[in-house]
């Protein structure tokens, strides 16, 4: 057996002198504080120690940390990483490579690291004090049933969760095709052709369409109409966003309706409906589209999804846009989050569409491709001429909703449709019948009840038989059904109100002899046709279906993925599975706090943690992806010069090399953007920096920086470049995109610092789930706090009880604080030694790759004695230059190696930007460094004219199975093409299509499912 494992796995600790080609020594580590000794050698210390020298118990459960789970390479492999860059231990690196003048001299004050089963017993406790009630709330978040085949199969698979945003499509048709499936039920129930890949909200999609409207229109007006029926959080976030840009609100009451609506007086450029309303009532569309449209304005519909198999859509009724959410296709409440908006407009609407379009385009063989569409939208953001800074989106979340209509089909949704409303229709009659007055005539799911000085009361009752109903005012209830309402809740809500005497009988009786309430607003077009609503109704075709298109991806499952700026390591799952309990799942985001014990308790320890991670005195998690936490903070900073009496500061200065979403973010606050110079060197140019001072002292707001740089290197005069900023009145906003360089060793906070954004699902382990969820916390000092986002619905949620602050910037008071137990377990995991190994350990590997890579790869930058930080930079361009060979041809010939490419032409043009994490092992480093020496090699082949410029192996990548069939036409032998250097047949990745044609996409923009005649010939 021995020898079989041997053939099959190689000798033992042999894993990476193959990959280093016996270059590096194999050496025992020193200054190893928080690395654990492995399993084998403390099992052969306890067998033949003395009684005397026996392990104690305490000693033996901390043998094992979690910390040697996370972090890939153990001891001896670190040593032998070490030797290569000349160091003796990770805190000798630490020195040389992180500039004294930031480094920390004292350890995080954070708890002390736990194993996984305790921390899973301490989750069960905290999730224990949460409190499941019947969610009859309604606004926007509903009870809904998670297939389990979609449970176990999308959300708790890994082969999903930790996939990267599909930037190269070729290894991301799968979950392409998941998200034009969404898309196209988006854009179906919508009544629209186009759809984007989903928005992080209702709320914030709201606030999308608001400005989307505002820049399509020929309108010269600053004023847009909401309706009074808007759900109240969408309303506030409007707010919160209007103000900055200029953008005059102004409520109108539409609830005429019919061809008697009446629009207020004076210009508007566009108009919000909610659809059915916070009310319930379902208004006439085409009547206020119609008014709108002649006073030359746009129309935006916030429509509920699940309504739409039932009404009629925006699109028939005339709307221009049309936004909401898909929380109840089959994702959990969780308290808020995440959850995947959504947004579809007119065709000619479409290239003004904000965040990610999937579109279908072809390959180099002219097969059917899927890519995203205008992405050199997403990749480099038109900066201070942005109007959206949205860069991500809910991904997951997306794939959920969109698997859930394609298990159910048309027919599937209708019968859910159907269902919700007859509860309700029955509900009403009910509490009609025993003389309580329901308001809404027409309605979905909705009703508001009016019980005169008495909703207080009727709300208790409701909460005493476990149901949470909605208190609108002292004589008001809103009470929701979803596709989970039941016999026992209407008896329930009905006896809340005082009505008794519902016997089974009778309310059968009742439900037979009650009409439907949706009025005249009957959906008359068909939706779904697409073949693929249609071919996975049984199990077994959706679990086979799942896997198809997991199995065309490469996610962090399959391989390492090397992003730099990105951050693609390991979510553990002990720290995913908390997520999928009901005690964390089911609870609404605006239930009695009482009932959320433990998500507050939760997110309080969580905010802390991070507090003292990064050197602020309070954190926020409100908002729910890296692009919100920028605009909070920025929306802080501009309040609080405000209340210093200086509205004159407001100039950002933002280095040339920032991420483009900096720049929009600080146009949405309101900002004048300035740019920074870069030295050569990538670092910022302190003498421009200096001068773009001197011009706008009086105006200067804030300068946004990222630390470590952009670039990948620790800047040695960050502090001087604070420093500069404050005395001149301004305050520094650091970038926290980078933080994993930091943990443990740095803070921003403390080095200069006023306010930072953290992306939770890069440094704390969220997973990126292909392009979201994320959540973006932003951090503060103390003069900054009364200034982070607050809540109108849950004031507990603002920085003071008053409600004061900037106003929300998500829908929910804690954003998507669903997925806020993962970052707690991995801080409670790692504790602070665990964390900060963790980010020695990925300075480590990124400085190994790049002394492997540098002798064949220029490395463009480096910090203090050659270093990088935790990515760095390899530069093609005079590799392009000398043979023709690009960026591109590399990214899609590692393809072939199985591997997902480097981030490509960011921040520089014609580079890769590399970041291996802490969690890629010494044998899974090797195997990238050696798959880049073999295409340099294959590069070195074009230049000597071994391989021709145009037909060689790097421009013709990425290989599919099906061109080994047939004619071979290459000059190189398909083995080559297919099996290169390393790569072992059996363990083969395929991609499913060649390389993609985004040109040919752009201009042939398709959004959504084509016909499949569409693709004969």
């Amino acid at each position: 057996m021995t020898a079989v494992l041997t053939d099959l796995h190689g000798a033992a600790g042999d894993d990476s002198a193959a990959g280093s080609g016996g270059s590096v020594p194999a050496q025992p580590a020193t200054g190893q504080d928080s690395h654990a000794t492995t399993a084998a050698t403390a099992t052969t210390a306890a067998t033949s120690a003395p009684a005397a020298a026996r392990p104690t118990l305490v000693e033996l459960e901390q043998s094992s940390p979690f910390a040697d789970r996370h972090i890939g390479p153990d001891p001896e492999a670190a040593g032998r990483m070490l030797s290569l860059l000349g160091y003796d231990s990770l805190d000798a690196l630490t020195e040389a490579a992180v500039p004294g003048s930031i480094r920390l001299t004292e350890r995080l004050n954070l708890p002390p690291a736990r194993s996984e089963s305790e921390v899973l017993t301490e989750l069960r406790d905290i999730a224990g004090r949460n409190r499941v009630f019947r969610p009859m709330i309604g606004l926007g978040y509903h009870g809904t049933f998670t297939p389990p085949v979609i449970l176990r199969n999308v959300l708790e698979n890994p082969a999903w969760y930790t996939a990267y945003t599909p930037y190269q499509p070729e290894i991301s048709q799968g979950r392409l095709e998941a998200l034009l499936n969404f898309q196209t039920v988006v854009a179906d129930l919508a009544g629209l052709p186009v759809a984007n890949a989903s928005l992080l909200d209702e709320a914030t999609a709201a606030a999308e369409a608001m400005t989307l409207a505002r820049r399509s229109t020929k309108s010269k007006s600053h004023r847009f109409l909401v309706d009074a029926d808007v759900f109240p959080q969408t309303l506030a976030v409007l707010q919160t966003r209007a103000e900055p840009l200029g953008i005059e609100l102004a409520l109108a009451d539409l609830s005429s309706g019919g061809a008697d609506v009446v629009l207020p007086e004076g210009e508007f450029y566009g108009v919000l409906v909610q659809y059915p309303g916070a009310s319930g009532q379902v208004r006439d569309l085409k009547a206020i589209a119609a008014a709108a449209h002649a006073r030359g304005a746009l129309v935006a519909v916030a429509a509920d999804i699940l309504s739409l198999t039932l009404l009629t859509s925006p699109g028939e009724a005339g709307a221009d846009i049309a936004v909401g959410s898909t929380q109840r296709f089959g994702v959990p409440l969780g308290f808020g989050g995440p959850h995947a908006g959504y947004m579809a407009v007119r065709e000619n609407l479409s290239r003004s569409l904000p965040g990610r379009l999937v579109g279908v385009s072809v390959d180099v063989d002219g097969q059917q491709a899927l890519r995203l569409a205008l992405q050199t939208r997403e990749q480099h953001i038109r900066r201070e001429k942005a109007t959206s800074n949205i860069c991500t989106a809910q991904v997951l979340l997306a794939v959920i909703a969109g698997m859930y209509a394609v298990y159910h089909g048309p027919e599937g949704l209708t019968a859910i449709a159907r269902r919700t409303h007859r509860y309700t229709a029955v509900l009403a009659a009910g509490l009609r019948e025993a003389g309580v007055e329901v308001v809404p005539t027409a309605f979905f799911d909705t009703l508001t009840v009016r019980v005169p000085g008495r909703a207080a009361e009727v709300w208790r009752a409701a909460l005493s038989a476990g149901v949470n109903l909605r208190l609108v005012d002292e004589d008001t209830v809103g009470v929701s059904c979803d596709e989970t309402t039941d016999w026992a809740d209407l008896r329930a809500v009905w006896s809340a109100f005082g009505v008794t005497g519902k016997e089974a009988s009778g309310v059968h009786e009742l439900d037979r002899g009650t009409e439907d309430a949706l009025g005249e607003h009957v959906r008359g077009t068909a939706f779904l046709t697409h073949p693929v609503f249609h071919a996975h109704r049984s199990e077994t075709a959706m679990l086979r279906y799942l896997r198809k298109l997991a199995d065309r991806d490469i996610a962090l499952d399959r391989s390492m993925i090397p992003l730099g700026s990105c951050t693609m390591k390991l979510n553990a799952t002990t720290e995913m599975e908390p997520i999928t309990w009901p005690e964390f799942g089911a609870i609404h985001p605006f239930a009695p706090l009482d009932q959320a014990s433990g998500y507050l308790s939760l997110i309080g320890q969580l905010e802390g943690w991070l507090a003292e991670v990064t050197g602020y005195a309070r954190v926020s998690v409100q908002p729910n992806a890296g692009s919100q936490g920028e605009l909070a903070g920025l929306l802080a900073v501009r309040a609080y010069h405000r209340d210093q009496g200086q509205e004159q500061r407001d100039v950002c200065l933002i280095p040339s090399s920032a991420h483009g979403t900096n720049a929009a973010s600080a146009v949405m606050a309101g900002m004048r953007v300035v740019v920074v110079a870069a030295r050569e060197d990538g670092s910022v140019d302190v003498t421009d920096l200096k001068a773009k001072i001197e011009k706008h002292r009086d105006q200067l707001s804030v300068l946004m920086i990222t630390y470590p740089s952009t670039h990948g290197v620790f800047e040695e005069e960050v502090t001087e470049i604070c420093d500069l900023v404050h005395a001149a009145g301004g305050q520094v906003y650091v970038d926290g995109a980078n933080l994993n360089a930091m943990v443990g060793l740095a803070k921003p906070g403390s080095f200069g610092g006023d306010v930072s954004h953290l992306n939770l699902h890069k440094t704390f382990c969220i997973p990126h789930g292909g392009g979201g969820p994320g959540v973006g916390p932003v951090g503060v000092r103390a003069h900054l706090a009364p200034y982070l986002p607050n809540h109108p619905l849950h004031p507990i949620a603002g920085p003071r009880p008053e409600g004061g602050g900037v106003g929300p910037v998500s829908a929910a008071p804690w954003g998507s604080a669903g997925i806020l137990p993962i970052p707690w377990a991995y801080i409670r995991l790692m504790g602070a030694e665990g964390l900060r190994s963790a980010t020695q350990h990925a300075i480590l590997a990124a400085n190994y790759v790049a002394k492997r890579l540098s002798e064949h790869y220029p490395v463009l930058y480096t910090g203090p004695n050659g270093l990088v930080a935790h990515e760095c930079i390899i530069d093609l361009r005079q590799i392009t230059k000398d043979t023709g060979v690009t960026v591109d041809d590399v990214a899609k010939r590692l393809i072939d190696y199985g591997f997902h490419a480097p981030t490509m032409s960011f921040p520089v043009a014609g580079t890769l930007m590399i970041e291996p994490t802490e969690s890629e092992d010494l044998a899974e480093l090797d195997r990238f460094c050696d798959a880049m020496l073999a295409i340099k090699g294959e590069i070195d082949r074009v230049a000597a004219g071994d391989l021709d410029r145009e037909d060689n192996p790097l421009r013709q990548a990425p290989h599919t199975a099906a061109t080994l069939v047939g004619d071979w036409k290459h000059g190189y032998e398909r083995a080559e093409a297919v099996f290169p250097a390393g790569v072992n047949p059996a363990d083969k990745y395929w991609p499913p299509v060649r390389r993609i044609d985004g040109a040919y996409g752009d201009r042939n923009l398709v959004c959504s499912c084509p016909a499949p005649e569409a693709f004969e010939g």
